[in-house]
């Protein structure tokens, strides 16, 4: 069936959609990206999580070529300073924490022995917390009980430069403007035009709203209302500003809680990124810049860029014949690098829904589900961090710890209090490894665990968890460092990409 798709916005989102549908739409299908270069992108997120080397293999591109032409390195972890209280410090890393015994989650049987184990923390029974706490990296290694995922820190201009020259390889047309006006069809408002400035009118059948905040065709033209969160995530700023490229090279980012939010480290080949999120009525924009400026771990490269927003997101992301992707859809702070993810979603589930024959009622109100469903998960798990810092030093930890939460949310707070168990469900991005981590990170400790985790000996479980905790620091002290691997170019062969956080499903 032969469709015209209009994408209207470049930047990340734009150039990630041009690509997938070059690929993976029939080539009966004629693709255009309408973008000016006057126009701005807001490339704060550097920092993925591994489901982009899932969206990286179906387009087929090697890692390695991608590795050198985003300036990329590879992450296997989010290390969170001082959300807990002042001085805690945690990893969340892209995998599970031990092996279950007898069918019942290891993180039962390490709190039962836990004070028999004072020396051992969580991240001793993860083979990526231990690479990573190390500035090394490996590939994982062949073994269900070790596995782990990976995914990268990157440029994200040079991405979407490097996913242009892709698409446009493979048919996509490139037609530089602004967009001066929408048409619309007068029976049912479906957009039948975009016209630039230029005088130039492109026609389509199907319209990619990858316009950013503006949100000019799903929000501006057709209206779909956008629901704020920002009483539950308060941040509304972010200022950002590249350094020198780090003398170590850490395989994970770091995220550094300040007194009205938080700042991110990401090492890049090339420099380093670096940013400060907060909430702009406890701070300014100039004090803002100044702690980021004094917190930097390398000399500054250029000018800060500031940028505004709000969290949250439209009632839906697909009205009549335009599906939103990227900001224009909705935004949530890059605290968990889940930007890229939720534009890469959004594209896979275009593409199966494509090419909408009919009436596709149906079909957009699943894509709809499904995508609300990823925000709101997404949403709860950053609201988790705020809500369980246990700080006392501003007014904005404070108000963030007494906030009212949502009910999902909620209830598997006090589920996991009461008994050690995190509750399951079947579609959203974490799963039970990385509630974990943020749970007891932030210092959240349970009332009781399985009462199985209670039948073994102490002594027999103590000696089980020293010497698991023994082979990973082995494994991780053997691998090379982090430098090494990027001065090779990379991984001397691409793994097998499964869209999992924490590394499962490996072929």
């Amino acid at each position: 069936m032969s469709q015209r798709v209009v994408i209207v916005g470049g930047g990340t989102a734009g150039w990630m959609s041009a690509a997938a549908f070059a690929r993976l739409l029939p080539s009966s299908c004629s693709i255009t990206l309408v973008e000016s270069e006057q126009i701005g992108t807001v490339g704060v997120g550097e920092a993925t999580i591994p489901h982009i080397r899932y969206f990286n293999q179906l387009l087929g591109i090697e890692e390695r070529e991608f590795l050198a032409a985003t300036q990329a390195t590879y992450k296997l972890a989010i290390e969170f300073v001082g959300w807990g209280d002042r001085s805690s410090r945690y990893l969340h890393p892209f995998s599970a924490f031990g092996s279950d015994i007898e069918g019942v989650d290891f993180h039962h049987y390490w709190l039962a022995a836990k004070e028999r184990l004072p020396h051992l923390n969580l991240d001793a029974f993860s083979l990526a917390s231990q690479l990573a706490t190390s500035d090394r990296f490996a590939p994982p290694p062949p073994y269900a009980d070790l596995g782990y995922g990976y995914a990268y820190h990157l440029d994200a201009s040079r991405y979407a430069l490097f996913l242009r020259r892709y698409a446009e390889q493979r048919g996509v047309a490139r037609c530089e403007g602004k967009v001066e006006r929408v048409e619309q069809a007068h029976d049912d408002g479906r957009i039948t035009a975009v016209t630039l400035e230029s005088g130039a009118r492109l026609e389509g059948d199907l319209f990619i709203d990858c316009s950013g905040f503006r949100s000019l065709l799903l929000g501006k033209t057709l209206g779909v209302t956008f629901e704020s969160w920002r009483h539950w995530l308060p941040c509304d700023r972010a200022v950002a500003m590249a350094s020198d490229p780090l003398d170590h090279l850490p395989s994970y980012t770091r995220s550094t809680a300040t007194l009205s939010g938080w700042q991110w480290r990401i090492p890049l080949q090339h420099r380093t990124g670096n940013g400060q999120v907060y909430a702009s009525d406890c701070v300014s924009d100039d004090e803002a810049s100044y702690q980021l400026a004094q917190a930097l771990n390398s000399q500054s490269l250029g000018e800060p860029n500031f940028i505004r927003f709000e969290a949250g997101r439209r009632a839906h992301s697909w009205e009549k014949n335009c599906v939103a992707v990227g900001l224009s859809s909705g935004f949530l702070e890059p605290l968990e690098s889940t930007s890229i993810y939720l534009i890469q979603m959004a594209i896979i589930k275009c593409i199966e829904f494509f090419p909408f024959a009919g009436d596709f009622t149906m079909s957009r109100k699943a894509f709809n589900r499904w995508m609300e469903l990823e925000y709101d998960r997404v949403r709860d798990f950053l609201i988790l961090h705020y809500h369980l810092n246990r700080r006392k030093d501003s007014e904005f930890w404070r108000s963030c710890a007494a906030m009212s939460i949502p009910d999902s949310l909620r209830e598997k707070i006090a589920l996991f209090r009461e008994s050690a168990i995190i509750q399951h469900y079947d579609h959203g991005l974490f799963a039970q490894p990385s509630w974990l981590a943020v749970y007891l990170g932030q210092g959240l400790r349970p009332d009781s665990v399985d009462s199985r985790a209670l039948a073994y000996s102490p002594s027999v479980m103590v000696s089980s968890l020293e010497s698991m905790a023994a082979r990973l620091r082995h494994l991780a002290k053997a691998a090379p460092l982090h430098r090494e691997v990027m001065g090779r170019g990379g991984l001397a062969r691409e793994l097998p990409a499964a869209m999992s956080l924490y590394g499962g499903g490996r072929g």
